[in-house]
């Protein structure tokens, strides 16, 4: 597999190549080719092949592509096949509902603890999942490997929360607290922060509405305009 530096946009894509041909697989289909492959997506079918060239050669022309071996492929690229490590900080509504909806091993990662400050939760177990105090993260990190925290914190404790981790070598968070955590000035190259905001699908799914809103209102006055 080719590791270049691959952009931002290609990388978003993968996830979506992923969903697609577990679609596929499901469906019983066996080979699709970059044409229907697009089609089915929304893309071009330049775009999905520039998309995979980045990673290797994984079709043959005339043939197009094996869904189960290019599903094997991307989940690789994904690295869904690495057996990562996490934990989650914070467990309440948002860190309780991931816990107990989201298939984290599906998707690659194992949960193996969680944390809180809630003396009524510590010690206790949910869905499989042990509950641990806060205050023992720095020995939990120096005996166990973690790969990516999920951050769960009330935003007053967000930035806190992040330098404690990378202090304590965690260079993966998965930030659910609705602050842009951004890389600080604590020396550390590697780390990678996914920010997730939730309003923000929802804000742009607001623009939309009142654009075809705007449109319709637009359209109807110019037809009253007309019969008049």
């Amino acid at each position: 597999m080719k590791h270049p530096n691959v952009s931002n946009n290609v990388i978003r894509r993968m996830p979506r190549y992923l969903r697609k041909l577990d679609e596929l697989t499901e469906a019983g289909v066996s080979r699709i080719s970059s044409g229907e492959l697009g089609r089915q997506l929304g893309l071009t079918p330049s775009q999905i092949r520039q998309d995979f060239s980045c990673f290797g050669e994984f079709g043959q022309q005339g043939y197009g592509y094996k869904v189960t071996a290019l599903r094997a492929e991307i989940a690789s690229i994904l690295g869904m096949d690495r057996g990562y490590s996490a934990i989650l900080i914070g467990v309440g509504n948002i860190g309780q509902a991931l816990m107990c909806n989201f298939s984290f091993s599906t998707w690659g990662f194992d949960l193996k603890a969680a944390f809180d400050v809630k003396p009524e939760i510590i010690g206790t177990n949910y869905e499989g999942i042990e509950i641990l105090d806060m205050a023992t993260l720095p020995e939990y990190l120096a005996d166990n490997h973690v790969d990516v925290a999920v951050l769960c914190v009330p935003k007053a404790h967000a930035v806190s929360t992040r330098d404690l981790l990378m202090k304590n070598g965690v260079c993966a968070i998965w930030n659910f607290t609705n602050v842009e955590l951004k890389t600080p000035d604590i020396p550390n190259e590697n780390l990678v922060v996914e920010n997730i905001h939730f309003s923000d699908s929802l804000l742009s799914l607001g623009y939309f509405v009142s654009y075809n809103n705007d449109e319709k209102a637009a359209q109807a006055a110019k037809l009253n305009k007309s019969t008049l």
